[in-house]
């Protein structure tokens, strides 16, 4: 019973850090890697790169903007089967053969 009330205590815990996430507009490195979900080796190496917007204000320390984040996963969007089905049919009664 004590270990049930531990693990439910640990997913409180855990919920209440992603929600104060949400609220921060600036992130630093390891909330940045929690975030998006991805390793801290990644993330180096995506900024090393430039891959990804980050600021770097003196030199060491790395922080990267939410919003700009956000902006950053949500490019290059895919189109779904069925909008580019939409696209060809109207492409085809616009653009008769003559």
């Amino acid at each position: 019973m004590e270990e049930i009330i531990l693990q439910k205590l640990s997913n409180i815990e855990t919920m209440l850090q992603e929600q104060n996430l949400l609220k921060k507009d600036v992130l630093n490195f390891n909330e940045t890697c929690t975030y998006i979900d991805i390793s801290a080796s990644h993330l180096y190496k995506m900024t090393s790169q430039k891959l990804i917007p980050h600021f770097c204000p003196q030199g060491k320390k790395l922080y990267f903007k939410r919003a700009e984040l956000d902006e950053w996963l949500l490019r290059n969007r895919q189109d779904s089967t069925d909008e580019i089905e939409t696209m060809a049919a109207n492409y085809l009664l616009t653009h008769k053969r003559k």
